[in-house]
Parts: C-alpha cells; sequence; structure tokens
C-alpha cells in the first residue's frame, strides 16, 4: 500500500521533498502553451507595446525629482546603468519565452526548473508585484486627474473622495474608477485591450516627445558641468532609484498564448521594449537637466509639467498637454500590468494550484472572465481604501525576486536541456545570466527593513495558502507524466 501511494503522489519519486521539487516538464509546457483556449491575436508590434505600456508610466513623470538630488547630472548615466541592469535579465526574459510560450511568465519558468514549491513563490511575488503596483499606480493616476482639473478648471477632488482613510480621506474613487475602465476594457478581449494600449502608448511617447521638443529650447549645455558633481557613488545610487521605472518589460512574456508566432515574436517585443524605453529615458533626462539646473530639483517633486513652467516658463498649455499625457500613460500602466496580473493567475489556476475558476475562459471573448473580474474587483478595493506607502516598495521585492529565478532558470535549463529548441539565445552566457542574479540579489537587500517585513508577512501567507491547497490540488498529482524528473532526458 505504500508504494501505491507515493506513486500516486509524485509519480516515480517519494517524500515531501520530492512533492515540493517536482518540476513539469518544457515539453509539457510548451505543447499546453500550443493548445491554449485564448486566442491568438498579437504580433509584434503589439506585444512590445504592451511592455512598453507597462513600463513607461508614473516613473518618469515623478522619478527627476527624487533621483536627480542623488546624482546630478550624472542621472544620464544613471539612467543607462540602470538599462544595463535591466537588460540582463530582459536577455534572460527573451531566451525563455521564446522556449516557454505560455502565459505563466517567470512563474511558469520556474517550475520547469526550481520545482513547485519555488514556482509557487515566485507566482506569489509577482501577485504581489502586480497586484500592489496597479492600485499605486490607480492612485498616482487619481492624482494626475486632480493636477489636470486644477489646470484647466481651476478646481480638485476633496480629500474625502480622492485620498484613502490613512491619507486624510474616506475613499479614493478616482484610483478604483480607473482599474474599473481598465476591467471593462480587458473583458472585450485581447485584440480590444491591445488597440487600446497601442493608442494610449502613442499617445504618451507624444507627450514625452513633446516635452523634450519645448525643453530644448531652454537647454543649457553648462547644467552638465560638472557631469559627476557628487562622484560615482551618487551616480549608482540615482541608478538604484531609476531601476524600478524599468519594471514591466517583462509584460509581454504574459501574453505567449494570444501571441501569433510567440517563438519568434516575444524576445524581440522584449528586448525592443526596453531598448526604447531606455532611449525616451534618456532624452528626457537630457532635455529636462538641460533647461533646468539640478541644484532645483532639490526640495520639489520637479515632475516634468514642474520642469516646463519653473525652467521654460510655456504659459499653461504645456503643462496642461503634459498632464493629459501623464494621465495616459498611467491608464496605460493600469491596463496592462492588470492584463498581466490575469493571466499569471490563469497559469497557476491550470496548473491546479489555486481555483480552477481562475483558468475559465469564455468561448466568445477568449477571456478569462470571473479571473478578470474578482482580480480587478481585488485591486479597485485595494487602491480606494489602502495608502499603499512602503507597501508599494514591497513590489520591488517581489519584481527583483522573479527576475533573480529566471536567470537562474536559464543556467539550469543550458545545462539540462541543452538540445532543446532555443529561438534566442542569451549572450556569453553564463556570465550573462549570472550578472543578472548578482544585480538583482545587490538590490534585493538594499531594501529597508520595513519592506522585508512587509514581504515576509505576505510570503508566510503565501505558503499557508500553499499547503492548504496547492500541493493536494497541483495537477502533478492527477498527472504525473507531466512531470519531468529528469530535464536531461529532454535533450537526449
Amino acid at each position: 500500500m505504500e508504494t501505491v501511494r507515493t506513486r500516486t503522489d509524485v509519480g516515480q519519486e517519494s517524500g515531501w521533498a520530492a512533492r515540493l521539487t517536482r518540476r513539469q516538464g518544457v515539453g509539457a509546457l510548451v505543447a499546453e502553451a500550443a493548445g491554449s483556449p485564448l486566442k491568438r491575436t498579437m504580433g509584434v508590434g503589439q506585444l512590445t507595446l504592451l511592455s512598453v505600456g507597462a513600463t513607461l508610466g508614473t516613473g518618469i513623470f515623478v522619478v527627476l525629482g527624487e533621483a536627480v538630488p542623488e546624482a546630478g547630472p550624472a542621472i544620464v548615466v544613471s539612467f543607462v546603468l540602470a538599462g544595463v541592469t535591466a537588460l540582463f535579465s530582459a536577455l534572460s526574459y527573451a531566451e525563455l519565452a521564446g522556449m516557454i510560450p505560455g502565459s505563466g511568465s517567470s512563474y511558469s519558468y520556474a517550475y520547469a526548473t526550481l520545482g513547485e514549491l519555488v514556482a509557487w513563490v515566485c507566482g506569489w511575488c509577482l501577485i504581489l508585484e502586480y497586484g500592489v503596483s496597479v492600485a499605486a499606480v490607480a492612485v498616482g493616476w487619481g492624482q494626475y486627474v486632480n493636477e489636470l482639473l486644477d489646470l484647466t478648471v481651476g478646481v480638485t477632488l476633496p480629500d474625502s473622495l480622492s485620498a484613502p482613510p490613512g491619507d486624510g480621506g474616506v475613499l479614493n474613487i478616482p484610483a478604483a474608477a480607473i482599474v474599473v475602465l481598465a476591467m471593462v476594457v480587458l473583458l472585450r478581449g485581447a485584440r480590444e485591450s491591445a488597440v487600446a494600449n497601442t493608442l494610449m502608448v502613442g499617445v504618451k511617447i507624444a507627450a514625452l516627445v513633446m516635452f523634450c521638443a519645448v525643453a530644448f529650447t531652454a537647454f543649457r549645455a553648462g547644467n552638465f558641468t560638472p557631469l559627476f558633481p557628487l562622484g560615482t557613488a551618487g551616480m549608482s545610487a540615482g541608478a538604484a532609484s531609476l531601476f524600478f521605472s524599468y519594471i514591466g518589460f517583462d509584460a509581454a512574456s504574459t501574453a505567449g498564448e494570444e501571441a501569433k508566432n510567440p517563438q519568434r515574436d516575444l524576445p524581440r517585443a522584449i528586448i525592443l521594449s526596453l531598448v526604447l524605453v531606455t532611449a525616451l529615458y534618456v532624452l528626457v533626462a537630457v532635455a529636462a537637466l538641460g533647461a533646468m539646473p539640478w541644484q532645483k530639483f532639490e526640495g520639489t517633486e520637479a515632475t516634468l509639467s514642474q520642469v516646463l513652467v519653473q525652467s521654460v516658463g510655456g504659459g499653461s498649455l504645456w503643462p496642461i498637454l503634459l498632464s493629459i499625457g501623464a494621465v495616459v500613460a498611467t491608464t496605460s500602466v493600469v491596463l496592462t500590468v492588470q492584463y498581466g496580473q490575469i493571466r499569471i493567475l490563469f497559469a497557476m489556476s491550470r496548473d491546479g494550484l489555486v481555483p480552477p475558476l481562475f483558468s475559465k475562459v469564455h468561448p466568445t471573448t477568449g477571456v478569462p472572465r470571473a479571473n478578470t473580474v474578482i482580480v480587478s474587483g481585488f485591486i479597485a478595493v485595494l487602491a480606494a481604501l489602502v495608502p499603499l506607502g512602503a507597501l508599494a516598495d514591497a513590489t520591488s521585492i517581489g519584481t527583483l525576486f522573479a527576475f533573480m529565478l529566471v536567470n537562474l532558470a536559464v543556467i539550469l535549463l543550458r545545462r539540462r536541456s541543452p538540445g532543446a529548441p532555443r529561438s534566442f539565445r542569451v549572450p556569453f552566457s553564463p556570465v550573462t545570466p549570472i550578472l543578472g542574479v548578482g544585480f538583482c540579489a545587490y538590490m534585493l537587500f538594499s531594501l529597508g527593513t520595513d519592506t522585508w517585513v512587509a514581504f515576509g508577512a505576505w510570503m508566510a501567507v503565501g505558503l499557508v495558502i500553499y499547503w492548504l491547497y496547492g500541493i493536494k490540488n497541483s495537477r502533478l498529482n492527477q498527472r504525473p507524466e507531466l512531470q519531468e524528473p529528469d530535464l536531461t532526458q529532454e535533450s537526449a
């Protein structure tokens, strides 16, 4: 009896350790993605704009005020350094997205390489990253709407209706409203969501190009002398702050089952989006620092609209246009990141680690409808009632942990499955992914104690859920043939 029970539970292996480390086969993951009920409607252009939409948002509109005092004019170099840091992980994402083109992103990659427990932890980190960051961006959207109302009609919403209880309000209605609006768009289907995102990305890129054009009229080269007034340490500190402006480039990897040609297009979209975002960030930084001396950024939020008002004096037109661009930018981020959150839960549900309700797809729209409504409702409540503060910083831990696992997955799969088909290969492996792990680990341990405490509490809740539900309902219990006890067999 004991032998029968063990084979039922863990296939060819035995013991709790084996259950926690069981892996899904790469071949099984690829076959499952090929037969997905989701509709394949996205080409490389839409996939690239999906990642750009998730990345290019609130960060560039507010980050200069926080980062410039740390680095001075060297903030331009900081943007490049942060972009290179993100590139290490982007290359690893590109290889794995072309190899395992599913909806689970780094969760699925971890499942194929590091085992079920680590995959669950990775998925739980992504839920934190995506869910809380959407709520944080939604709160920022409400602030931009208030700024736009003040610039155009001279009125703002009262705090009681535009701030959560902890920030002196009662209910943040604008933040909840944008989440619900994004839900309505997402329920219409992936094609419609991609079209809406494409339009919004076009608007926010146009707004940033407009900012550069206006700011360059007041450009003074002397503002960049000296380039490193706070030393290279200041430049590095600025890069650490700016790294989080790059979070979101991995959004295309959650659309693997809705891409027309995922093996070819996903790697291209991930790398193209990062290159485009980095170029825009550097251009905006050069324009802003050239228009206003870096010392004036101290003590101010220094959004781009403030840079125009203080240094260019373009009247009310330019700040209004830029505020419109900021509203559209944050709307795009809410839409695309919410999309990614839903697809990751879809993949986890299909694997049996969360209830099957999250993987039910509507036959007409090809959308996981219940999943979309539940996730959007939770995020809307979070955005309306919770002052995020340090909790939003916990998204950084989730992101960096996921990035680190993706780099490790590349190293492991190169050893276990050297002959498996890869449409893109990370150059200079294993050096490149090892550098990716190192940079992520460095930034993880540079985060504050409060952030680690919040993250620890979140992970404790996640492990309880896995122990009570996921480990028993995992699909690998019912279908041990999907398990890959030795991935080296795959390359034979």
